[in-house]
């Protein structure tokens, strides 16, 4: 049982006693069990680090076993500021609490710092919005990225402010929604249609091998990736090939440009897709003005991450949130709406 946690100016630490139900099990596993609020990985490095003490003894194995009526001190220190400067850039928050934060994440904006991208980020605009509020992810005073959508892709994004919420929803990423309520859908604006109403695809994905900064479907050595896709309304003139398509996409797995990979493989690759979808260009040439302008002066693919739901990290509470199509994207839905349209009607 916990004795004492006594938060001190600089640091911090936390006591605990070892009672009878502990005894003999791992000393990171007790620390975990008995401080929710650390990630046991959180733990083990503090335990790394010499800031575990029982008596006058230092402690520096996680897998040190604990015995009955030993008292633990961990030091807990402040947590160190993040390398990327606080920026104020506005952020669209659609919730908000001491755990975590729901961000509706506008085009152009890069997710997290990188090679070209050091400054201006949401990471940025997050350390400025969230300041004291995070606690410190693995120590360091910055908040939990636990999922990303690419720089030119908008919708919706969790972000952690805690180590214990960075924790419970990197767990549920992970899992893909197949025990839990995790749910991720997109809406897609793809070239064509495909001949069903909807379908699952199946390919592994991998870095390039002529270009590095693509994705590529591999037979072998990728990351397995599976996308389920719906058609909810095509494009074009009634009884002819549709020009277009208004899907939704379900992942099942989160990988880098999985969705415009994997609907560029089956031959349906996303409007505005400069990456994956340059072979189309001339089906753009060919539509009616003003489509033809809207869509050559759509710079991004069209993607949208719409739907995002998950369990609170602490009270368990299955939250849900919706963000309708940009502005942008919703113009070139409208347009090409005009060709005329039919939802979907053939059978899976």
């Amino acid at each position: 049982m916990i004795v004492s946690t006594q938060e001190q100016p600089e640091t911090g630490r936390a006591e605990v006693t070892v009672a009878t139900e502990d005894a003999g099990s791992r000393l990171d596993a007790c620390l975990a069990r008995h401080l929710p609020e650390f990630s046991r990985n959180r733990i083990q490095a503090l335990i790394k680090q010499g800031r575990a003490h029982i008596g006058e003894r230092t402690i520096v194995e996680p897998k040190y076993r604990v015995n009955e009526g030993e008292t633990v001190v961990l030091e807990l220190p402040a947590p160190e500021n993040a390398d990327p400067e606080p920026e104020n850039i506005p952020l669209n928050v659609v919730f908000e609490d001491d755990q975590l934060i729901v961000i509706d994440k506008p085009a152009g904006l890069v997710v997290h710092p990188g090679a070209g991208n050091w400054s201006g980020t949401l990471v940025n605009a997050l350390l400025y919005h969230c300041g004291d509020s995070l606690s410190g992810i693995g120590g360091v005073r910055r908040p939990g990225i636990v999922h990303r959508i690419d720089k030119d892709t908008t919708g919706l994004l969790v972000v952690a402010k805690t180590d214990k919420a960075h924790q419970a929803l990197s767990e549920q990423f992970a899992d893909h929604g197949r025990t839990g309520p995790l749910e991720r859908a997109y809406s897609a604006l793809v070239w064509t249609a495909p001949g069903r109403a909807s379908g699952t695809i199946e390919a592994d994905l991998a870095r390039s091998a002529s270009n590095r900064q693509k994705i590529a479907v591999v037979r072998h050595g990728g990351r397995h990736a599976i996308t389920h896709w719906q058609i909810n309304e095509r494009f074009g003139p009634i009884g002819e090939e549709p020009l277009a398509s208004l899907i939704t996409c379900r992942l099942e797995t989160g990988r880098t440009h999985q969705i415009r990979v994997h609907m560029a493989h089956i031959g349906h690759p996303l409007v505005g897709d400069a990456d994956y979808g340059a072979g189309f260009k001339t089906k753009a040439a060919r539509l009616p003005e003003p489509l033809r302008a809207k869509v050559e002066g759509f710079h991004r693919q069209a993607l949208h991450a719409g739907l995002l739901a998950f369990a609170h990290p602490v009270s368990g509470e299955t939250l849900k949130f919706e963000s309708p199509l940009p502005a942008d994207f919703a113009e070139l839905v409208a347009g090409f709406r005009t060709l005329g349209t039919s939802m979907t009607k053939i059978k899976p």
